[in-house]
């Protein structure tokens, strides 16, 4: 169950997330929602790349069932 509560952030904050919202097919809330979460991943995990948290966050979002199944390359004798 997910619970809304409002808060206040900075206008400038608020318009750069209407922007990057609609560029990524978010709400402004989800938008910074996503912000917090790859933010408080950097931070618990400070040795790995802002990108690579992003890309493993949004792997760890999708569907399991539309995952493609890795299949390693075979290797050369």
């Amino acid at each position: 169950m997910t619970t809304s509560t409002s808060i206040r952030i900075n206008q400038a904050l608020y318009n750069q997330a209407k922007h990057d919202a609609v560029a990524e097919h978010r709400t402004i809330a989800g938008q910074v929602e996503y912000w917090a979460k790859v933010g408080r991943a950097a931070l618990d995990n400070p040795d790995l790349p802002v990108g690579f948290i992003a890309e493993s966050l949004a792997s760890m979002a999708e569907p399991r069932d539309e995952a493609t199944a890795f299949v390693p390359r075979s290797r050369r004798a």
